[in-house]
């Protein structure tokens, strides 16, 4: 999760950037979002008052930078089909992420998650100002975040559309609507559909235009859900599937939503039953996933193992690369040995494992167990 601010106060041990992602919207959509869900907690409206002041004051830049980059993307060509790495949550996406985006792609930049309409303009001048603001590790599992770290894209497009997985986190009243939305299209129109993946294409296009027009590399856990969708876009794009015990999954998106709720949500969040959000919701994107990965062809898919990559990174990367025909591995491999190198000695978050919650994990996702070859921790 990236975002800029700084913690004012802990909730649930977790720290409270003052200045919400949201404060990188542009002021229709943020005016969009706030109405459509029911309004925000009192403790939330003086950032959600912050967010319009910061989107209000931005509007003419945003207007002039987006002029500017449609005429630049009229005469830029075709961009290649992006890599894109999919996976549940906490199975592995970003560190595969960090490894290959250290040679050879275009991706998403701190700036660009944050403010995703203005980060060839205004972001621009102030980086030294707003990298100041970065908050210095993920909230979820203490990696460290740097002005160059790759970016997610969920988070800017939230920024740019009312359809957003992230939209549940900040609106947890109305969660189970924006996720299934955000992750399924339950319930769109056609029409909002279209603005959606003409948005996505947009901001998938100008970053690649910032990155140098090198092939673009995206790491999205929604996009497990959205492989048809993308493929309408660029039916040639290649996809690289992580996959991880799904127990180790269950334990790590409880401590996922535990941290980015009290952190990003602008209303109470006591309701929601995290732990059925996590398992109904990873049984339904594992369907969709299963139901559309047989479309893509096979120079263009490769499922990578956790496990795998933590134990013998090189390799898998490699046996990535040439099953994906990328270009560019002998080139690559210093930079990925040495950002390994980097992070020899980080240390994974740690869980108990009741009996209770393995069983429950077992009967809802014993098929997908079974379909990758698991077992319960310690097995």
């Amino acid at each position: 999760m990236s975002g800029f601010g700084v913690g004012n106060g802990m909730s649930g041990g977790t720290a409270r950037p003052f200045m919400h992602p949201l404060c990188g919207a542009d002021l229709a959509t943020l005016t969009r979002v706030l109405c459509a869900n029911g309004g925000v907690a009192p403790g939330a409206l003086p950032r959600v008052v912050v967010a319009l002041l910061v989107a209000s004051a931005r509007l003419p830049a945003t207007l002039a930078e987006r002029a500017w980059v449609a005429a630049r993307l009229r005469s830029a060509g075709d961009m290649p089909p992006p890599v894109f790495i999919v996976g549940h949550w906490r199975s592995g996406t970003t560190h595969l992420f960090n490894i290959l985006s250290r040679r050879g792609f275009s991706y998403v930049s701190p700036l660009a998650a944050g403010l995703p309409w203005d980060f060839l303009g205004v972001a621009a001048a102030l980086g030294p100002v707003l990298e100041r603001m970065l908050p210095k590790e993920r909230f979820i599992d203490g990696i460290p975040v740097n002005p160059d770290s790759p970016q997610e894209d969920e988070i800017p497009l939230a920024n740019m559309s009312p359809v957003s997985f992230y939209h549940g986190i900040y609106f947890p009243r109305a969660f189970a609507a924006n996720f299934d939305r955000g992750v399924f299209f339950d319930s769109c129109t056609e029409d909002e559909i279209r603005r959606w993946a003409e948005t996505f294409a947009y901001f998938s296009r100008k970053v690649w235009l910032a990155g140098g027009r090198r092939r673009l590399l995206v790491k999205n856990p929604v996009y497990t859900a959205r492989i048809r969708a993308i493929r309408e876009i660029w039916p040639d794009a290649k996809f690289v599937h992580c996959v991880r015990n799904p127990f180790e999954v269950f334990f790590s998106m409880r401590n996922f939503y535990d941290r980015l709720l009290p952190a990003f949500a602008l209303q109470p969040h006591d309701a929601l039953s995290v732990d059925r959000i996590v398992l109904d919701g990873y049984r339904r994107i594992m369907d969709r996933f299963i139901d559309e990965r047989s479309e893509i062809p096979d120079g263009n898919f490769f499922e990578l193992r956790y496990e795998r990559l933590s134990e013998r990174p090189m390799e898998e990367v490699a046996a990535l690369y040439e099953t994906l025909g990328l270009d560019g591995f002998a080139d690559a491999e210093p930079d990925f040995r040495a950002y390994l190198d980097g992070v020899r000695d980080y240390r994974r978050n740690r869980y108990d494992y009741p009996e209770e919650d393995l069983a429950a994990v077992q009967a809802a996702w014993g098929r997908y167990i079974e379909r990758w070859g698991y077992a319960r921790p310690g097995g």
